[in-house]
């Protein structure tokens, strides 16, 4: 449940991402340095690095590469994908609740509905009781933030249809085309695209 750091992090993902030869550490290392994120403090620097290199370090090789090539839909996707795969809780969240809401027909997200979703985890993971009811709170805001950022759901909490591309579809599925249940996307429209 460490993901209370930020949202997206669409740029300064980018950002590091140009710093990547292979060595993630290296990447770490100088973003530090450098001071890639523009950030006054050192200690808030290092939290996000380790955060958007977690993230990243999730995609592969070819899933990097659509990162910094592809389209700014594409990009928003394949941070999301990093983040569902880092975090199993926004996986399930994601396929569990977003993406079957959407195949339901129901267009909105209502904030009840993370609490349903995490009352439910309870049952089943008892360390979930130990948190906070704070903690909960700033949990629903930063995932619904990244949700938002990710183009999964507007402003008003409406899931928005996945715009997935042919290439994007194939690149995922070539690693695990179950990943591909983190969008609000129907089954039909996933094999048409296969």
């Amino acid at each position: 449940m460490s993901f209370t750091t930020g949202g997206l992090f669409s740029t300064e993902s980018l950002s590091l991402l140009d710093l990547y030869r292979g060595d993630w550490d290296e990447v770490s290392r100088k973003a530090l340095e450098h001071n890639a994120l523009q950030s006054r403090v050192v200690s808030t620097a290092k939290r996000i690095i380790r955060e958007i290199v977690g993230r990243l370090k999730m995609l592969t090789d070819e899933e990097l590469t659509l990162l910094k090539e592809g389209s700014s839909s594409e990009q928003k996707y394949l941070l999301w994908l990093g983040i569902c795969r880092r975090y199993r809780f926004i996986a399930e969240f994601a396929s569990e609740v977003v993406r079957e809401r959407y195949l339901t027909l129901k267009q909105d997200l209502p904030a009840e509905e993370f609490t349903v979703f995490f009352n439910t985890k309870e049952e089943w993971h008892p360390e979930l009781e130990k948190i906070a009811d704070s903690t909960r709170n700033k949990l629903r805001t930063v995932l619904y933030r990244m949700l938002r950022e990710a183009d999964i759901i507007d402003g008003n909490n409406l899931i928005l249809p996945a715009m997935l591309t042919e290439e994007l579809i194939r690149t995922i599925a070539k690693h695990d085309a179950n990943d591909l249940t983190v969008f609000p996307v129907s089954d039909s429209d996933l094999q048409r695209a296969m």
